[in-house]
């Protein structure tokens, strides 16, 4: 099965400007985006949340951009060329996952929080998601579930 976008020529900026334009139409408050090393965040605020989306950009050293699928060596430009194909695509699938998201939120199929809870940022900067998943692989490792709340005075 082939990637979604996965031979668009849509820019990258462009589809980061369709996220800024979508969320902002369906009621953000905020919008940002930055880049760190290898990962694009991409953050707004809505219904009183803040929504982070932290996007790992493929390596650009990778083998899948430095030689064919035949395994033959690239040139310096076409491993570039290919580079910057992979990364349009993953801008146009987290559009495409953001626009999915506020669309069945709007509709009434989903909640805002049920549909965004991966990725509201907590107090501590992390998101829900990234605090979470130790939890759940816990649960599922040890069949215990985690207490409801925090042990008193734990962070």
């Amino acid at each position: 099965m082939s990637r979604y976008a996965a031979n668009t020529s849509v820019s990258s900026e462009r589809s980061r400007a369709e996220i800024e334009q979508t969320v902002s139409r369906y009621g953000a408050s905020g919008f940002m985006y930055g880049w760190d090393g290898g990962t694009a965040v991409m953050a707004f605020q809505m219904r009183g949340r803040r929504i982070r989306f932290d996007l790992s950009m493929p390596d650009r050293s990778s083998r899948d951009f430095t030689q064919t699928e035949t395994g033959r060596e690239r040139s310096p430009a076409q491993a570039t060329k290919a580079w910057e194909q992979a990364c349009r695509q993953r801008w146009r699938a987290l559009a495409l996952v953001i626009k999915a998201k506020l669309e069945a939120v709007e509709s009434g199929i989903t909640e805002f929080e049920e549909e965004f809870l991966a990725h509201i940022v907590l107090p501590n900067g992390n998101t829900v998601g990234h605090w979470m998943l130790p939890q759940v692989e816990s649960a599922y490792q040890s069949g215990d579930m985690p207490p409801l709340l925090p042990a008193p005075g734990a962070k």
